[in-house]
């Protein structure tokens, strides 16, 4: 397997000899990227289950419709999938970019993510203000 074999290393140096470190550098930079999306991914879908378990969680002190939380976590969950899928195809075609020496950098998907984060964020304060005050101030008394 090519994979593990040990590089060859010129007689005078005790380092292999690269053909472009830039390159290299650029794909560990992509590597990280790819990593910081599927942390972001990660933390949404998380995100989201929490939403949905506070919601649940609630003291049962009056009875109360279900309400709309469920809808808001399932929101952080498919953005933190579409996250995952974007993102990945994000990669590859950055990898092709920096291996065809063509790689131009794009606005388009930082656009996206920030409007999508700023929907769910918009949600969450929504969803944390529509709670009833008096349902916070209750307290059980055994």
């Amino acid at each position: 397997m090519e994979l593990f074999k040990p590089k060859r290393v010129d007689a005078g140096t005790l380092t292999p000899q690269l053909k472009n470190p830039n390159r290299v550098r650029d794909h560990l930079a992509n590597e990280r990227t790819y990593l910081a999306w599927m942390r972001s991914a990660i933390a949404l879908m998380g995100f989201g289950v929490l939403i949905v378990r506070l919601r649940i969680l609630r003291p049962p002190l009056a009875p109360q419709p279900p309400g709309n939380g469920w809808r808001l976590g399932l929101a952080f969950g498919i953005v933190g999938l579409l996250m995952v899928l974007l993102s990945t195809a994000h990669y590859f075609v950055i990898r092709r970019d920096i291996d065809a020496d063509t790689y131009e950098p794009t606005d388009r998907w930082v656009i996206v993510t920030s409007i999508a984060v700023l929907l769910l964020g918009v949600g969450v304060i929504y969803y944390v203000f529509s709670i009833p005050l008096e349902s916070l101030n209750a307290v059980i008394v055994e």
